[in-house]
């Protein structure tokens, strides 16, 4: 059940004054423990993975709230699909939480853009609606209109692993200077990570020390490492 209600839990309907019931909240699905800072890829001892050491992306690390499957994917459908707003400070919420582990704050949050055809027809970002409550809740700085996505591209999920970095290349543009900063991109989900990376390059460009990934859910396919990353 995915209907917002003020005392029912999310998933399952239960009288509640939270978003989920204590079973369900204990059931939604975690990342490994053990994984790459970098990408979030599952490895035995939590360091940096052999692919992001042999292909550095251009984003420093990756924070996410949970594993992309059932039901954290169907939550982030009726957002994005279903234009369940209400869902959108639920999921920020969630990813909140995950910041007790960071040493230091980014200065900034970029939420991902939608190109305008898109924008349209989806009538909302779901990336800026999840950045509202992100940086109304830790007082870092939201700059929703400084990158824009230039170029219209069928979405990523449709195309092969292989086709999605041409695809999105050069598509992002980014006028403000952000000389010295660390940014926080903000993003529903991260798959491959081509189009946080080809956001990254950009930002990098424009000045960016740091870039962190900042995503409600992590897809983690059953496909080797190589396959599944193409930075």
């Amino acid at each position: 059940m995915l209907i917002r209600t003020q005392k029912n839990c999310l998933l399952c309907g239960t009288n509640t004054g939270e978003d989920f019931c204590a079973a369900c909240y204990r059931d939604l699905p975690q990342l490994p423990v053990n994984h790459c800072p970098v990408c979030l890829w599952p490895v035995p001892t939590g360091e940096i993975c052999g692919n992001c050491l042999k292909k550095p992306p251009a984003f420093t690390r990756t924070l996410a709230a949970l594993r992309y499957t059932f039901p954290a994917d169907a939550l982030i459908h009726a957002l994005k699909y279903q234009t369940n707003l209400a869902i959108a400070p639920v999921l920020a919420k969630l990813f909140i939480a995950r910041l007790k582990t960071l040493e230091k704050m980014p200065d900034i949050i970029v939420p991902m853009p939608l190109h305008p055809i898109r924008l349209r027809e989806r009538g909302f970002n779901q990336a800026m609606e999840i950045s509202r409550t992100i940086a109304k809740q830790t007082g870092i700085a939201l700059l929703p209109d400084s990158c824009s996505r230039v170029k219209h591209t069928p979405p990523q999920t449709g195309l092969p692993w292989k086709e999605r970095q041409k695809n999105i290349r050069r598509a992002f543009s980014c006028k403000m200077d952000v000389a010295g900063k660390h940014v926080a991109i903000v993003d529903d989900v991260m798959t491959t990570g081509t189009t946080l990376n080809e956001l990254a390059k950009v930002l990098r460009r424009q000045g960016a020390s740091e870039i962190s990934n900042w995503v409600i859910a992590r897809t983690l396919p059953e496909k080797n490492h190589s396959e599944s990353f193409t930075f």
